[in-house]
């Protein structure tokens, strides 16, 4: 069984959006897919057969103080507005096809963090509801975002414990992956200072999540170098972007070049792609 996975990066992952796009063109529906964090909530648009709709709400709202804006803070607790983006656009504004969602015939898998012991959950597409806090849960980077509560527990964002879930992906039986990242070839994550800070602003409540953030670079790459292993073994392909765009980029000029560079990626691909689907 093929599989398809995509990696998160906030605005990173518009590339993302123009790879599913050509899937789409195609007629290329992956009977599993996992996502993490903003690669998640994309990937639904692709799950709902969607086509365009990831890109319109970039286009539309990235440069929107509702959307991502200090202000935010007082009405949300986060960077984002939890409301506006999880909530009002799906729901009212760009509206996402939930029923389509639901009634996709395989595996759905969204990564969120559990707060209180680090582990991965992976949430299906029956846990996902109108309000969609499954999504918000995988974005949920600390300190941008406050944790979020999914049926009764809190969670952050899934790039904590399973930044790349390719691991996961093998576990469940997928012998054939399409692997969409973020970062260009080459690319090496680091422990950063952003990420030494909101260790310390919540090691005294969430200690597991503060050890996440300080360690997750090591998983980061890891899973990298699984990829590319992977892609070796003949096992996957591969698509990431050829140059890098920074997570909270506000030129929507430059995410459309990124969006575009996904499409144009996959197109070139795409017989590599389709013969994932071949025994």
């Amino acid at each position: 069984m093929p599989g398809v996975v995509f990696e998160g990066g906030t605005f990173r992952a518009v590339f993302s959006c123009g790879v599913m796009d050509a899937l789409l063109e195609k007629d290329i529906m992956f009977p599993y897919c996992i996502g993490v964090s903003a690669g998640s909530a994309d990937s639904a648009s692709y799950i709902s057969r969607q086509k365009g709709r990831n890109w319109r709400v970039v286009e539309k709202y990235r440069n929107n103080h509702r959307y991502v804006g200090k202000r935010n803070l007082l009405t949300d607790k986060s960077m984002f507005g939890i409301q506006f983006v999880f909530r009002d656009i799906p729901n009212i504004l760009e509206p996402f096809d939930l029923n389509a969602f639901k009634a996709y015939p395989g595996t759905f898998l969204a990564v969120a963090t559990d707060a209180r012991t680090g582990e991965s959950r992976y949430f299906t597409k029956e846990d996902v509801d109108s309000e969609y806090n499954v999504f918000c849960a995988t974005c949920a980077l600390p300190v941008a975002f406050p944790p979020i509560t999914v049926q009764g527990r809190e969670y952050y964002d899934g790039g904590l414990s399973n930044p790349i879930p390719v691991d996961k992906a093998l576990e469940d039986g997928n012998q054939k992956l399409l692997i969409v990242l973020t970062r260009p070839r080459g690319y090496l994550k680091q422990c950063r200072r952003s990420d030494r800070f909101a260790a310390r602003v919540v090691r005294k409540r969430y200690p597991v999540i503060a050890h996440q953030l300080l360690n997750r670079y090591q998983k980061y790459n890891a899973s990298v170098k699984l990829c590319e292993q992977l892609e070796e073994q003949g096992k996957a392909v591969v698509i990431r972007p050829e140059y890098p765009i920074e997570s909270l980029e506000k030129d929507v000029e430059v995410l459309r070049e990124s969006y575009r560079m996904g499409y144009r990626l996959a197109m070139e691909r795409m017989d590599r792609i389709q013969q994932l689907f071949q025994e």
